[in-house]
Parts: C-alpha cells; sequence; structure tokens
C-alpha cells in the first residue's frame, strides 16, 4: 500500500478526521462542493473542531501527488487516479422523514465521472441494507462506463464518529468493514487496519454492514425513548426522574440511559432509514417509529413544563422573557445539524415568551441561517422570567445562574446537571 491514494467525498465531522487519519501514510485527496470550507482548510482551520489546528496543519500539502499527506479541493478533475474513493457524505431525511439519498447519489456521480478501472469506492455514510448495492452502484456504473465488480469495486465501512468526543477519537473506535468480493473485503479491511488502533470487524456482506450501522443508533434511540416515556410519567407523579434512575442503576444490568432531546444527524434520523426499508417489504416497525415519536415530541414537552414553572410561580407568560442555555445537538461542540432545542425555542414562541439563545460554541450566522433563530456567542447583561439548560457545555456546568434571574426567576434543567439547590425542575 506503499504509494496508494485515497479520495475523501465530503469533509465535515465524519470526512476531516478520516482525511487526516489516512494523510499520516497515505497521499490523500480531500474533496468538498462547500467553497468556504474548502478555503477554511487550505488555510489549516477546521470550524467543526473535530480535528486539532496544529494536526491538520501538518499534514496538509499544496499539490496533488502520490506522496503521503493532504490535498484540499472542490475541483472533481483533482479526483481522478486514486486507488480508493471514501464516500462521507449526509444522508438526512426530508420533511416527511423519508431518507434523501440526493448528496450519497450526487457523490457517487461525482465519483463516477473520474473513477479509473481497478478502483473501489468505499461508502460511510448511514444507509439502510442495500443502498450501497442496489442505489449508489447504478450511479457508479452510469457515469464511469465501468461494469461493477469487474473493472471497479465497492466497500462499506461505517462511520462511528461521536462529534466533540476528545477521547474516542476516529482510531480509537473499531470498524466495521466490508467489501463486494470476498478478496476486495480483504483489501478494505487491511486498508482501515493500517490506520485504527482500535482494530477493525470485517462483515461477511455489504448489507451486514449496512444494517449493523443502522441499529446502533435505532438502539440507542428506543432505550432514550423509553427514558423519555418515564421522565413523563414520573413527573405526572411528582417523583424525580434522576433520582429513579440512580436508585436503579445500582442494580448490575441496568442499562444508563437518561432523558432528554434526540437530535443530530445519527440518533435523531438513522430510525427513519431503517423504518422506511422495513415499511417498503411490508412490515411495520411499531417499536422504532414509537421511539422517534417520543422522542420528536420531546421539545414541546420541555417547553410546555418551562411553561407550567412559570405559572406555578405566578410569573405572567406573555411578552415573559426566557433564556435557553445552549442550541447545538450535544454538548461540547458546535454541530447544530436538527437540533431539538430549537423545538423547544419555537414552542416557547409559540407561547408569546420572548427567547433569548445563549451559547458559546455555535456560530450565529449559521444558527440564523438554518433556523432563522438569533443566538449569541457571550453571556447576556439581562436578567430572565426563566432560564433553561438545554445542553451541557461544560461552561454552563459552573455558570453562576443568579446573574440571569430576576426576584420570582425559574430555572429548568433539561440535562439534570446543575446543583439541585439552583433548579426548580429537572427532566
Amino acid at each position: 500500500m506503499e504509494h496508494t491514494k485515497i479520495a475523501i467525498i465530503g469533509l465535515g465531522y465524519v470526512g476531516l478526521p478520516l482525511a487526516r487519519l489516512f494523510a499520516e501514510k497515505y497521499a490523500v485527496v480531500g474533496f468538498d462542493i462547500n467553497a468556504s470550507r474548502i478555503a477554511s482548510l487550505q488555510e489549516g482551520v477546521d470550524t467543526t473542531l473535530e480535528v486539532e489546528n496544529t494536526a491538520l496543519q501538518s499534514v496538509i500539502k499544496t499539490a496533488n501527488t502520490h506522496k503521503n499527506g493532504l490535498f484540499f479541493t472542490q475541483d472533481a478533475s483533482e479526483l481522478t487516479a486514486c486507488d480508493y474513493y471514501i464516500v462521507t457524505v449526509p444522508t438526512p431525511v426530508d420533511t416527511n422523514n423519508q431518507a434523501d439519498l440526493t448528496p450519497l447519489l450526487k457523490a457517487s456521480e461525482t465519483v463516477g465521472s473520474v473513477l479509473p478501472k481497478g478502483a473501489t469506492v468505499i461508502y460511510e455514510s448511514t444507509v439502510y441494507p442495500g443502498v450501497t448495492e442496489d442505489s449508489c452502484v447504478p450511479v457508479l456504473e452510469k457515469y464511469s462506463g465501468l461494469t461493477f465488480n469487474k473493472d471497479f469495486f465497492v466497500g462499506y465501512s461505517p462511520e462511528r464518529i461521536n462529534p466533540g468526543d476528545k477521547t474516542r477519537t476516529i482510531e480509537n473506535i473499531l470498524k466495521i468493514t466490508s467489501g463486494s468480493t470476498v478478496a476486495v473485503a480483504k483489501k478494505v479491511n487491511a486498508l482501515y487496519q493500517s490506520v485504527i488502533t482500535a482494530g477493525t470487524h470485517l462483515a461477511s456482506s455489504i448489507k451486514v454492514a449496512e444494517a449493523a450501522k443502522v441499529i446502533e443508533n435505532s438502539q440507542r434511540d428506543i432505550n432514550i425513548a423509553f427514558i423519555n416515556e418515564l421522565a413523563k410519567i414520573f413527573g405526572l407523579m411528582n417523583i424525580s426522574t434522576q433520582e429513579v434512575l440512580e436508585a436503579a442503576g445500582t442494580k448490575w444490568n441496568f442499562l444508563p440511559f437518561t432523558p432528554g432531546l434526540v437530535g443530530g444527524h445519527c440518533i435523531g434520523v438513522d430510525p427513519y432509514y431503517l423504518a422506511q426499508k422495513a415499511q417498503e417489504i411490508g412490515y411495520y416497525p411499531g417499536i422504532i417509529l414509537a421511539g422517534r415519536r417520543i422522542n420528536d415530541s420531546m421539545g414541546n414537552y420541555v417547553a410546555s413544563q418551562v411553561i407550567k414553572l412559570m405559572v406555578a410561580h405566578k410569573i405572567g407568560i406573555e411578552n415573559a422573557s426566557v433564556l435557553v442555555l445552549g442550541v447545538t445537538f450535544k454538548e461540547n461542540c458546535p454541530d447544530i445539524r436538527n437540533s431539538k432545542v430549537i423545538d423547544v425555542i419555537t414552542s416557547l414562541q409559540e407561547y408569546g415568551t420572548k427567547v433569548t439563545v445563549f451559547d458559546p460554541w455555535v456560530n450565529p450566522k449559521e444558527v440564523e441561517r438554518i433556523y432563522a433563530v438569533n443566538a449569541t456567542q457571550t453571556a447576556p447583561q439581562a436578567k430572565f422570567d426563566a432560564v433553561v439548560l438545554a445542553v451541557a457545555h461544560q461552561e454552563f456546568i459552573t455558570l453562576n445562574l443568579q446573574q440571569f434571574k430576576k426576584e420570582k426567576s425559574v430555572v429548568y434543567d433539561v440535562k439534570s446537571i446543575l446543583p439541585k439547590e439552583q433548579v426548580d425542575k429537572s427532566l
């Protein structure tokens, strides 16, 4: 593999860490259609904060060669003559929660237009079983004019990136691999084994690898949905969900899940892919869709609990000021994709309140562009009728909430991370 050349298609939360890792050993071309993303990466700056700028700068090269290092481009013609093409583009759902394969198929068109004989295309994007071979391969054949499993091959190795996690970095997470033939599967597995410290698991087929990925997040989604339902039940019974979970957690095989807002580009999306495929083949996935309904309802539930708390403290709702702490989909990262905090904000606004969003991790322009919500990176100087801790950013754990409170203000802690004496109610 000494002179192996790899193209990474899509340089987001998944593609960039992977490109940086492979560039330690191989010549890597990083491709993305986002011009501003390419420009910042060429300067050695990762706005997603997944790759340290010093680590990124250490592997950047300015020429597209067969020497190891990372070259960035938005010009598809720079993708010729690679041995492996690894596709790491998003796989979202549409407004009807149906799988949107558009980014994946567009990326396949791009790869197909430059695909040389003998190359292998590896997909990392989360999909339902069958997408790689049934949807992507025909596009590769059409745009390349080559024949599958004769002139080119495919593999599937699902991403397991955990945004914001500086311990479970890409090389420290075991990787599932697969290929369209036995020989190619072994080559794909060897490629990842050469850079993944945690090792690999070679699946028996691409469909097995696709299925394994999509159930990883579906399993978490269902378990969180169960705990969210318990939180609603215990809320009606005036019992602390956190205390119940702490007590139940003393049993050796009790699973440690907590209630919360389930957003992001994985857990909040992937179950819909599996559910769609199940229904296409004539099976109604009751548990999967029930879990999705519960988790998708939690933003409105949190807002209603805040309003009830304000009413109980005789705080007027119309034009009341509410401070929401955090708008990202998870703590300690700037990722706002599919953030369910937006549901909380929207619902609070529908009650007639005035919402201020404070999040030191986000780019306010991106929040405005995607959600039409104003956010600030600096702590506001005003005082509020209610404070909602929505995201467990490290900056919020030690934050003095007193600076934001009026005389009758209430505090609602979605994440159950604040000292109990500072909180009026938790999820």
